[in-house]
């Protein structure tokens, strides 16, 4: 059970009982209650986008490569999370555009989706310009990361790409949930 929902659902239980325990002797004696059940709203498990979100119109190969690394991620056997969370990142690195090498414009010698460095040993720039490749790539960085699923988007991404700019993922998750959900299942 997610550890919210469970926070969430032990917090009423909790307050049910206190409320049992100092108001059973008085309430045995006051007039009967409508005992008609009340709905309770629960915290959703997913986690909200934090702070400003920014977000662009993509053309047809960004939307390929949302498309490419949703496949990557399912071939994975990862969640919707993990999708979202490698979208997002590609989304501020590279506008999920499969960037080659940039000349004077290159950030050292980044590439690719994700701007990994085949001088990190992300790979060669044949793989890190691969969609695919690049996305498994990422994926199995996020994976080695001990709760990322519940951690937020920009503290995870940043675990794996160790960015000069560790908050600057944030601002794409509503973007990054908006496509992992209109194209997960197509």
């Amino acid at each position: 059970m997610n550890t919210i929902l469970r926070k969430s659902m032990l917090s009423v239980a909790g307050l049910a009982f206190a409320g049992g325990v100092f108001a059973g002797p008085i309430a045995a004696h006051a007039n009967p209650v409508d005992a008609t059940p009340v709905a309770v709203a629960v915290q959703s498990a997913a986690p909200k986008p934090q702070g400003e979100q920014s977000h662009i119109s993509l053309n047809d190969e960004q939307t390929a490569n949302v498309k490419a690394i949703i496949a990557a991620t399912k071939k994975a056997g990862l969640p919707e999370r993990a999708a979202v969370i490698s979208i997002a990142t590609s989304l501020q690195e590279s506008k999920l555009e499969n960037l080659g090498h940039l000349g004077d414009a290159n950030d050292h010698d980044s590439l690719g989706l994700f701007q990994q460095r085949p001088s990190s040993g992300w790979g060669t720039p044949e793989q890190i310009t691969d969609p695919a490749y690049s996305t498994t790539a990422f994926l199995k960085g996020l994976k080695q990361v001990d709760g990322w699923q519940d951690m937020p988007l920009t503290d995870a991404a940043q675990t794996v790409q160790v960015s000069a700019y560790p908050d600057a993922y944030a601002q794409w998750e509503q973007q990054a949930t908006d496509l992992v959900g209109q194209y997960w299942n197509s």
